[in-house]
């Protein structure tokens, strides 16, 4: 797969620099433990706040924490974070869901987080991340103390980058990891993934699925040819809003994701944000991490993603409202 998340690095350093706003959301910081099928997982919750006290300056997060919890009967997002990212990278959005009565969890990707990217080049971590969504999504509905306020019928996933990969696994696409072969031999590369695919080791188990999610959010998936062909997407049959950013970057080849559309059994809801890059879809930088995380926080000219978010959030509302109503 091609390499995707840089600047992700940084992402870590989000929770001391995101600006402390008034909003509505409340949030909670969770621990998944550790089981037979994978490592603990860290995340944190967003959900619908009761009342609208004023957020501690001093908080890590937008939000109120453990506020009480507006609604009975709530939506699930669950929430997949790019290459060497972090489950904070998509927090404007998860707001925002939140303000309109989801509650939406994020969790860390182990191994492959700005601060733990020690297999962020294994196939390992493609093979996991989708088990580690669904372990998310039983530990939502079972161990959480607050499960009895979801309505199991009502589950949705929002995923960006590596994390749009990570969605499209989880919703029934079978990718094909032999595809690298060709990949590997026009850059040369050296990593585990093409050490391994080049002596044979590709990755042939059967993926990860979940068929408790109802609509997906995808956003600027790494593509390459062969990763997820017509038959390998034929179990993909849930709705599914599908971005793509118009110059791509990163290792996201825009045409790529323009291929992957008549692919698909059930057609998109298709869009591409105008004159945007990869990370045009990562949560506006306040001044601080911008000038920490330039690649990270840097868009075309012209370009505004405050804009753009409010646009983006807002579709991810309506979107989400309408197909799991």
């Amino acid at each position: 797969m091609p390499r995707t998340g840089l600047g992700g690095i940084v992402l870590g350093t989000v929770c001391c620099l995101v600006a402390t706003l008034a909003q509505a959301a409340g949030i909670r910081f969770i621990d998944v433990p550790a089981d037979v099928s994978g490592p603990a997982l860290a995340g944190v919750v967003w959900t619908p706040c009761a009342t609208r006290p004023v957020p501690s300056e001093t908080a890590a997060l937008p939000g109120v924490v453990n506020c009480p919890i507006d609604g009975k009967g709530l939506p699930l997002i669950v929430v997949s974070h790019g290459r060497r990212g972090s489950f904070l990278a998509h927090s404007d959005t998860a707001t925002a869901l939140a303000d309109a009565g989801f509650v939406v969890a994020a969790i860390n990707h182990p191994g492959d987080t700005a601060k733990d990217a020690g297999r962020t080049d294994a196939f390992s971590v493609l093979i996991e991340r989708p088990q580690d969504m669904r372990r998310l999504t039983d530990f939502m509905l079972g161990v959480w103390k607050e499960a009895p306020v979801l309505d199991p019928q009502r589950i949705g996933l929002f995923g960006f980058s590596r994390g749009a990969y990570t969605g499209l696994v989880v919703i029934g696409g079978n990718p094909d990891f032999g595809a690298l072969a060709g990949l590997c031999e026009k850059t040369g590369a050296s990593t585990p993934k093409c050490v391994a695919v080049r002596e044979g080791r590709a990755p042939t188990e059967a993926p990860v699925h979940d068929p408790r999610i109802k609509a997906a959010i995808i956003a600027d998936p790494p593509l390459i040819e062969g990763l997820f062909t017509r038959e390998r997407l034929a179990e993909v049959t849930i709705p599914m809003l599908l971005w793509r950013s118009a110059l791509g970057g990163d290792g996201v080849v825009p045409e790529a994701i323009d291929e992957l559309v008549p692919a698909l059994s059930v057609r998109p809801d298709y869009r591409i944000a105008p004159n945007s890059s990869h990370f045009s879809f990562v949560r506006p930088c306040p001044p601080q991490l911008a000038e920490a995380a330039p690649v990270l926080c840097t868009d075309p000219p012209g370009f505004d993603r405050r804009a753009f978010h409010a646009e983006f959030n807002a579709a991810a509302v309506t979107f989400f409202r309408t197909q799991l109503k």
